[in-house]
């Protein structure tokens, strides 16, 4: 059985996700206790291109998941995995080679019930800048991004991801997995020096600063125009490719 489950959602990928997977065979070949200690799996989200077929080629598990949303797809994924640990990375990322050493490591570790390994972005701008200072406050308390981890069993205990939230589910179960692992004693850590690499396409096709304006206008039409904020998540999140 292997060790570590990396589930990868993935909706119309095929021109990003060749980089993560190279990075993450990279990782594999840097840390591996012995032959099949990492799962791959590729969450399918119902794509129109070749995704399936380069995750396949790649030596990926592919799960189809028709319902579509992240969390949704998050799930299908997690729901064929065998590993003791589950990790869940974007699919327009790229994983450090160190990543599944320091995760096999963090978890050996007691009073550790998971963690992120935080992110980076492959470019920066004063936007990107600003937005990372704030969300200091919820990487100090263990809601950060990259390659999320937790125990198997963890997952399973709290319902994993919430498949009805379009956006921001990574930060809800975050936070439901820190209540849960607290009650255990144990806390979410965020790793040093692997950090992912995430892409910036959203912010160089609709301009930095505007997707700060996005996102001020999706927290306001969150609390007074439901209809309009998952219309405009739809739009901006599912609907671009």
């Amino acid at each position: 059985m292997p060790f570590i489950t990396l589930v990868i959602p993935a909706y119309n990928e095929e021109s990003l996700l060749p980089a993560l997977l190279e990075s993450i065979w990279i990782s594999v070949a840097e840390w591996a206790r012995e032959a099949g200690s990492v799962e791959v799996i590729v969450a399918d989200n119902s794509s129109t291109d070749r995704t399936s077929e380069i995750a396949r080629r790649s030596g990926a598990m592919v799960v189809n998941v028709p319902i579509r949303g992240i969390g949704a797809a998050r799930n299908g994924g997690a729901a064929a995995a065998h590993g003791h640990v589950l990790c869940f990375v974007d699919a327009d990322s790229r994983i450090h080679p160190q990543t599944f050493g320091a995760i096999a490591a963090a978890m050996d570790r007691p009073k550790v019930g998971g963690g992120a390994t935080g992110v980076m972005p492959e470019r920066w701008s004063a936007a990107l800048r600003l937005m990372a200072a704030m969300t200091l406050p919820a990487r100090v308390l263990g809601i950060d991004s990259g390659v999320v981890f937790c125990r198997s069993a963890d997952f399973t205990a709290i319902n994993g991801y919430r498949a009805d939230l379009l956006v921001a589910e990574d930060v809800e179960f975050l936070w439901r997995l820190r209540h849960h692992v607290r009650r255990a004693g144990d806390a979410l850590v965020r790793l040093r020096n692997v950090e992912t690499i995430t892409s910036t396409r959203k912010f160089d096709k609709y301009g930095h600063w505007r997707f700060m304006a996005t996102l001020a206008s999706l927290a306001v039409n969150r609390a007074v125009l439901p209809k309009r904020f998952r219309r405009d998540v739809q739009r901006y999140w599912y609907d671009d490719r």
